[in-house]
């Protein structure tokens, strides 16, 4: 099959390790979307303070940004569907525990941010293993129509479990919505398990302060993926407002836990919309051009949702948010594989994952204390303004992402 064409519809779900690692990825997805809910509405209802949601991120991105040295090096030294499948189990096991102590009826937040900050551990291993293992499962000319999928079917777990999980909390509150995450999160371990891919070690080199700073190193020198990745670290950092929503449904909105579920699903919504159609029909022209104007899209849909007093409009703004966001999602996650030699991409993902993280978990303390700071409304609509701010910026310091056309273009480095 020539590379240069996109992959035929569905091509990916012809390999059998694809199949289950996208099966695994949804039951962790729903776990952690179920969760998400859950901790936010039990921590917001025991202390009535929006900077302790902050703290939820916050306990969650300090040890991926404390790991992140290591955690990229693990992925290119170690067989990645084991190290991911570890922490699967780790993640299982900090779910029993949020369980024990929501059963014995917790009293203070911060037995819960240590159960978070094991969370936090697990996720900083398994995103460089898992967004490096993907390339291992499909050839290279179906690697963007992967992506595209495996962004549909997190998506997919983003929309039902935000609202699985607040009609479960409603019926079973903290302790109920916990121990369903466990099993969930159990059954995606029992899935990677039986898949038969093994990478082996990618990188044969020694451990030294050299190999695991090589994939920051990369990162600098590959201005493409510089500008992709800290373009959505400092936009979503900025226009992050999902920390804030337990406030936004019960205090602005008025709605129940149901409500928050729905809130936090719709720009899933957006998103699963918009990565179905890039998963039979990638984009093909100007992609640089358009990840900009949707940065800049998901900006301005943040100021709507920030200023919105109305639940259907409310949502409307988290759709298109959500949809404009997957854009952006699709392109630098293709990029970032394909400009990047397959024995760095554990090193590289983990960069990755310290800027998606700080993005989002950094995001969400940065929307809780600004939220404390200057009122809940004003944050997310000057956050929302950042964002459009920060496009601009980004299109004059990286004009290369102007000009690229199609993500195949980009090359790896070498030397």
């Amino acid at each position: 099959m020539d590379s240069a064409l996109p992959a035929p519809m569905g091509s990916a779900f012809a390999h059998r390790d694809f199949r289950l690692y996208q099966a695994a990825r949804l039951f962790m997805t729903l776990g952690a979307q179920m969760l998400s809910v859950a901790v936010g509405l039990h921590v917001y209802g025991m202390t009535h303070r929006p900077l302790d949601l902050g703290y939820v991120g916050l306990a969650q991105f300090l040890p991926m940004f404390l790991l992140s040295p290591i955690t990229g090096d693990v992925a290119d030294r170690y067989d990645r569907r084991k190290v991911l499948l570890g922490c699967y189990v780790t993640m299982v096991v900090a779910m029993l525990g949020l369980f024990g102590l929501a059963w014995g009826g917790v009293t203070e937040t911060w037995p819960l941010y240590g159960m978070l900050m094991l969370v936090g551990v697990a996720r900083a291993f398994a995103g460089p293993a898992g967004q490096s293992l993907v390339p291992h499962m499909v050839p290279p000319h179906q690697l963007s129509s992967a992506v595209a999928w495996s962004s549909t079917f997190f998506q997919a777990g983003t929309i039902i479990g935000p609202s699985v999980g607040g009609v479960l909390y409603d019926v079973l509150h903290a302790q109920g919505v916990y121990a369903v995450c466990a099993g969930l999160m159990a059954a995606a371990a029992l899935l990677l398990a039986s898949m038969r891919v093994h990478t082996g070690r990618m990188d044969p080199a020694v451990n030294s302060w050299q190999r695991l700073l090589a994939g920051l190193r990369y990162v600098w020198k590959q201005k493409v993926v510089l500008g992709a990745i800290s373009l959505d670290l400092f936009a979503v950092l900025l226009g992050g407002a999902v920390a804030l929503l337990p406030i936004y449904a019960q205090d602005i909105l008025h709605t129940g836990p149901w409500g928050l579920g729905l809130l936090r699903s719709a720009p899933a919504v957006g998103a699963i919309l918009v990565a179905g159609w890039m998963a039979f029909f990638p984009l093909q022209r100007n992609v640089g051009v358009k990840m900009l104007l949707c940065v800049a899209l998901f900006g301005v849909a943040t100021v709507l949702f920030g200023l919105s007093r109305h639940l259907v409009l409310s949502l409307v703004a988290l759709v298109v948010l959500g949809a404009a966001d997957m854009v952006s999602v699709v392109i630098r996650q293709t990029l970032v594989q394909l400009a990047t030699p397959a024995e760095m991409r554990g090193r590289v993902s983990a960069v990755n994952m310290v800027f998606i993280g700080a993005s989002n978990e950094l995001g969400d303390f940065e929307s809780g204390a600004t939220a404390q700071w200057l009122g809940v409304v004003p944050s997310v609509v000057v956050g929302g303004v950042g964002t459009c701010v920060v496009v601009a910026l980004w299109a004059w310091l990286f004009p290369a992402l102007l000009r690229i056309s199609r993500t195949d273009e980009v090359r790896p480095l070498r030397g």
